[in-house]
């Protein structure tokens, strides 16, 4: 009976560490939800420590885009209307270089230098999801990346199979 219950209690040492390996890897016990970065030359290289998008499953996850021309890393000028479009072009550029759309974005958060352009990034953002908008948010902040107007992030989803 000792003897069980000192092999039930190693096994579950063993199993815990297990599991906190998994979840230090961003992984789930048993699971095939490795963590994939994702990047598309299309869109901005990041600007920091993070990366344009990571996929676990079927689940991806874009970082904040603002309105940075990919091909000279410059905001685009003009304010709030072209920095919204370029915001999307960007997210298009990385939802479409991990095999993604518009369509399976479930949520988005967008956030604002000023909650006075909101009508104005609503009518960019509608063109962009001309139907079937998914969840959203949208916040003032105090300030934002080389005081850009408008970030936008994005969670998508595909079904595995």
């Amino acid at each position: 009976m000792r003897r069980s219950m000192v092999l039930l209690t190693a096994a579950a040492i063993v199993a815990t560490m297990v599991c906190a390996r998994h979840e230090r890897k961003g992984q789930q016990p048993g699971s095939t939800h490795e963590r994939e970065i994702v990047a598309s030359e299309a869109a901005p290289a990041a600007i920091g420590p993070y990366s344009q998008a990571v996929r676990v499953g079927g689940t991806l996850y874009l970082s904040g885009q603002i309105g940075l021309d990919p091909a000279t890393g410059e905001m685009v000028a003009g304010g709030v209307v072209p920095q919204t479009r370029q915001v999307l072009m960007n997210a298009r550029a990385v939802l479409e270089s991990a095999g993604y759309g518009p369509s399976d974005v479930v949520q988005s958060i967008v956030f604002l230098a000023d909650m006075d352009d909101y009508g104005a990034v609503n009518e960019i953002y509608s063109e962009f999801f001309p139907e079937d908008a998914p969840a959203r948010a949208a916040v003032q902040v105090a300030r934002l990346p080389r005081d850009a107007r408008v970030e936008i992030m994005m969670t998508a989803v595909k079904a595995v199979n």
